[in-house]
């Protein structure tokens, strides 16, 4: 009985799942203007089938959210966690990774912008993307005065190196939203942004 459970388990994970990349895919082209039907259609599913797994699009959105977040975190947090590394070679990790993930996951960022472009974006779900953004922020000014520090930074205001950096950083992805071909084929290299905090 229990090797039955865990069989029919995997195809519905696997439902769920097409469900999500399908509510991902239509959150970016249509923001909360999205409907169950667009997502069911998207994903080649009844409506009916779709809320057997969801109870409301504002859940599929909210989940969404989170795993874009969560994502993101491990991208953005795995390269200072490394304890032989400088702090000059761990923002290499950090900017690398930054600009990588933004060409390779051009939706989640349209659905995040999406989130902050709202006029009544769900508070629970805004605060969750304030917090994110914050915490990067304590970590890469840290990592920028820390490499200050030890010479492998441009030496100057932290804070004002920082927002360059952001600043780069949001350029990219609003380019990408609005040309998402040119991006992909032209996305620049890491190294490009990097320039800027050479010593």
């Amino acid at each position: 009985m229990q090797q039955s459970e865990t069989n029919d388990q995997h195809p519905r994970q696997t439902q769920r799942g097409n469900i999500l990349e399908a509510a991902r895919r239509v959150f970016a082209l249509k923001g909360q203007a999205a409907t169950m039907a667009d997502i069911a259609k998207e994903a080649g599913v009844s409506q009916g089938l779709a809320y057997r797994y969801f109870a409301s699009k504002e859940q599929i959105y909210r989940e969404l959210v989170e795993q874009a977040l969560a994502q993101a975190e491990i991208e953005t947090a795995q390269p200072a966690q490394e304890p032989s590394s400088t702090p000059g070679q761990q923002l290499v990790l950090l900017i690398t990774r930054l600009v990588e993930h933004r060409r390779d996951h051009l939706e989640t960022f349209r659905l995040l912008d999406q989130v902050l472009s709202s006029d009544k974006p769900p508070d629970d779900v805004a605060e969750l993307i304030r917090q994110r953004r914050l915490n990067f922020l304590t970590v890469f000014r840290q990592l920028i005065v820390e490499g200050q520090a030890s010479g492998e930074v441009a030496a100057g205001d932290p804070d004002q190196l920082l927002i360059a950096m952001t600043v780069m950083l949001e350029g990219l992805v609003r380019f990408g939203l609005h040309h998402p071909e040119q991006f992909q084929k032209r996305c620049p290299d890491a190294s490009i942004l990097l320039r800027m905090l050479k010593p």
